[in-house]
C-alpha cells in the first residue's frame, strides 16, 4: 500500500525479499493513486485510459468504420482529453528516459538508475539497487537530477512545464 500510493515509507527491507517482489512493487509505483490526489506516477485513470484506448485501436483494426466511444463508468470521455494522456504519457517516458541516462551518466549502474528514477519521478522514496535504504550513495550530480525529478512528478510535468515556459510569464 505505502509503495502504490507512493507514501515513502517502509517497515521492512523489501530488497531481501524475492526477487520478483521488488520490482513488482516499484512498477506499482507507475500507477501512483488516483486522480487529484498528491501521490506520484502516471495516476490510475490515466492507466485505465491508456489501457481502453489500446483495446479501442485494436478493435478499429477489425472494425475500421466502428464508432468506438470510451468510457469511465458510464459516462463517455471525450477524444481531447483521452488525446491530452497520450500527451502525458510520452512527455512523462521522455523524461523518464532523459533522467534515466542522466542518473547512468552520473554513474550509477542500470537497475540504481531505473528505481532511482522511479522513486523520485513518483515520489515513490525507496528504490532497488544502490537505494533501496537512502539516496547517500548517489553522487551530486545525480542528486540534483533526482531533485529535478522530484519537483516533475510531484507538481506535475505539465504545469511545472509551463512554469518554465517564458511564453506563461511575458502576459
Amino acid at each position: 500500500v505505502s509503495i502504490g500510493t507512493t507514501a515513502g515509507f517502509t517497515t521492512a527491507d523489501y530488497n531481501a525479499w524475492p526477487s520478483l517482489l521488488a520490482p513488482l512493487l516499484l512498477f506499482g509505483s507507475f500507477a501512483g493513486g488516483c486522480a487529484a490526489s498528491t501521490t506520484g506516477g502516471i495516476k490510475v485513470v490515466r492507466i485505465a485510459l491508456l489501457f481502453k484506448q489500446g483495446i479501442r485501436e485494436v478493435v478499429r483494426m477489425i472494425h475500421p468504420n466502428a464508432e468506438l466511444p470510451i468510457k469511465i463508468g458510464h459516462r463517455k470521455v471525450p477524444d481531447r482529453v483521452v488525446q491530452a494522456v497520450w500527451g502525458f504519457f510520452s512527455v512523462y517516458m521522455g523524461f523518464y528516459l532523459i533522467i534515466f541516462f542522466l542518473m547512468m551518466a552520473a554513474g550509477l549502474d542500470v537497475v540504481t538508475a531505473f528505481s532511482a528514477v522511479a522513486a523520485t519521478l513518483n515520489n515513490l522514496g525507496p528504490g532497488l539497487g544502490d537505494v533501496a535504504s537512502n539516496f547517500g550513495v548517489v553522487p551530486d550530480f545525480g542528486l540534483w537530477v533526482g531533485i529535478f525529478a522530484m519537483l516533475l512528478g510531484r507538481l506535475e510535468i505539465f504545469p511545472l512545464l509551463v512554469l518554465l515556459t517564458p511564453y506563461f510569464w511575458r502576459r
